[in-house]
């Protein structure tokens, strides 16, 4: 009977989802060319937030707590685990306030309505998970822009996301780049639980009734402290949370 109900709900929800993408891009267009980046960065912030509440098509319940509050006239880099679309789709709405930019496999900045629009024209690092100099450069790129504009970049260490939600290792390059050209950056973690479950193995059919959280953890205290360890610190404290 749940598996039904899942291939129902799923039926409303990702026809739902697709008319989204398809409206905010030539939404996103417009705010780009009349209003700049910031106009576009809130164009995107209301399509994640209609992604994000439109999951309440599947019953899915779903929210956010920060244990401490974060500051908003520095750069911000947010360490998450990785285990669905859907967690990029909560980030973008819950941090919409720390401008969040995006560390993403370059394969994603083409043939996506809004996505990829988005991926090309937000600043984000787009890297070719083949070609280790080009995605440290569009890092170095990405940590050049936070520290600029104050905006915050977030990465997912674990670099594939985890079907099992089982923590994987943690690789050092992209957050050692992440934080390169951006000195007055805070490294802050982010524990995501139960969006995997949501689609366990494909878009289709989603699970409904799923319970979502995203955690943003305190910032840590990386004076001092190599990219190594740094690395370490956020895995660990994400790991100790979930």
């Amino acid at each position: 009977m749940k598996k039904i109900v899942d291939y129902f709900l799923s039926c409303l929800y990702l026809p739902y989802f697709g008319l989204m993408l398809l409206i905010f891009h030539p939404v996103q267009m417009l705010c780009l060319s009349l209003g700049g980046r910031k106009a576009h960065q809130k164009s995107v912030q209301a399509l994640n937030g209609f992604l994000l509440h439109g999951l309440w098509i599947l019953g899915t319940r779903f929210r956010c707590t920060f244990q401490t509050p974060l500051p908003t006239d520095r750069p911000i880099v947010f360490v998450a685990n990785h285990q669905s679309m859907f967690d990029i789709v909560g980030l973008i709405w819950f941090l919409r306030k720390y401008n969040p930019l995006f560390v993403s496999k370059i394969e994603l900045s083409k043939g996506i309505p809004s996505i990829s629009y988005n991926l090309r024209h937000s600043g984000a690092a787009l890297i070719n998970r083949k070609d280790g100099k080009q995605a440290i450069g569009e890092i170095l790129k990405l940590s050049r822009l936070i520290e600029e504009t104050k905006f915050s970049g977030v990465i997912f260490p674990e670099g594939t996301r985890s079907r099992t939600g089982a923590l994987k290792e943690f690789a050092t390059g992209g957050i050692k780049a992440l934080l390169a050209k951006a000195p007055s950056a805070i490294v802050v973690p982010v524990a995501i639980q139960n969006t995997g479950k949501l689609n366990p193995q494909s878009i289709f059919p989603l699970r409904s009734f799923t319970s979502l959280t995203w955690t943003v953890l305190p910032p840590l205290d990386i004076t001092g402290k190599n990219a190594e360890e740094i690395t370490e610190m956020t895995r660990q404290a994400i790991q100790n949370y979930l």
